[in-house]
């Protein structure tokens, strides 16, 4: 039988990738940062303990100074995995940086012609993130890593990061996010008011980054996320002034900030750079760095609402499951 078209958000035009189903084969590739061994086998075992079987990429554990091995061994891996018709989804096993270097080592033919698939990853990620959205017009998952903390504690995994995670790759409930409780933010809105369009953005430093090249942000009718860690006030508002300078939020129809762990007192910047754009700014979100970390999918149609501080999507995948 023939599998049915890929749906596509009215609206958006990103594809959208199947669920995952128990049994599916799941890849986890190191585009960016060496990954730590222990780490990694932690989380993969999440990963199995979700019902899901997880094979590695060759060069995981590479390590090339501050990269996880050479950029053509990153990219190899990456394109390996995506090309791979038994592999049904890609999870980044951690940030970092080189994500960005890898970019123009990928087929993108090759990767468009597999078809749709799942990609999950965050930080140093959002550089894959915007490259799907520009080169292959497809839904992707900004959520939490394999081997990172919030996946790969010797306590046990987060629960609320690994719930969410679940539901973003299943294609189960959690098409919502607001504060929870803890959050550095707290519950507030930034400018008041609610606004619809696709999600996109992610790692504040990386959107400054990518400005310049065929992948950087063009915000006009969407929901544009930021977060960043260890960045302190001065450098957020430098790298908001790039943005705004390159007019990549040009037309943004609302901002949905999340965590921003290890950045002083950021509020008072945020809200002086993005205020002024007078469209809805709503903050204290779980996404990013901070715990917990929900998953948000890139490309999606969403919305955000100042009176609940919450953002929410809407996914069609292919076997019509809202």
């Amino acid at each position: 039988m023939n599998e049915p078209a890929t749906p596509r958000h009215a609206g958006t035009g990103s594809a959208v990738p199947r669920p995952l189903r128990p049994g599916d084969t799941v890849a986890v590739v190191a585009p960016s940062g060496p990954v730590d061994p222990v780490r990694l086998a932690r989380g993969t075992a999440v990963l199995a303990g979700l019902g899901l079987k997880v094979v590695t990429g060759a060069h995981v554990l590479d390590r090339d100074g501050y990269l996880a091995g050479s950029d053509a061994a990153r990219a190899a891996d990456l394109q390996r995995a995506w090309c791979d018709p038994a592999v049904a989804a890609v999870l980044c096993a951690r940030g970092g940086y080189g994500a960005t270097r890898i970019l123009d080592l990928l087929d993108w033919e090759a990767m468009r012609a597999a078809g749709p698939k799942t990609l999950v990853g965050s930080s140093d990620v959002t550089a894959l993130h915007r490259a799907l959205e520009v080169r292959l017009g497809l839904v992707s998952w900004f959520g939490p890593m394999p081997a990172c903390p919030l996946l790969a504690d010797p306590g046990g995994p987060e629960p609320r990061s690994l719930e969410r995670l679940s539901a973003a790759l299943f294609g189960g409930a959690g098409s919502a996010i607001g504060p929870v409780a803890g959050s550095v933010a707290g519950d507030r809105a930034i400018v008041a008011g609610s606004a619809a369009g696709p999600i996109t953005g992610g790692n504040l430093s990386l959107l400054a980054a990518l400005c310049g090249t065929p992948y950087r942000l063009r915000a006009e009718g969407r929901i544009v996320l930021l977060e960043d860690v260890g960045e302190a006030p001065y450098r957020i508002d430098r790298m908001l002034t790039q943005l705004l300078g390159a007019g990549a939020l040009d037309g943004a129809a609302g901002f949905a900030l999340g965590s921003w762990t290890g950045c002083g007192d950021p509020w008072p910047v945020l809200e002086e750079r993005l205020g002024a754009l007078g469209v809805p700014v709503v903050a204290g979100l779980p996404v990013g760095h901070g715990t917990p970390q929900f998953s948000v999918p890139m490309g999606a149609l969403g919305g955000i609402d100042a009176e609940s501080c919450s953002l929410t999507w809407s996914i069609r995948y292919p076997d019509g499951a809202l």
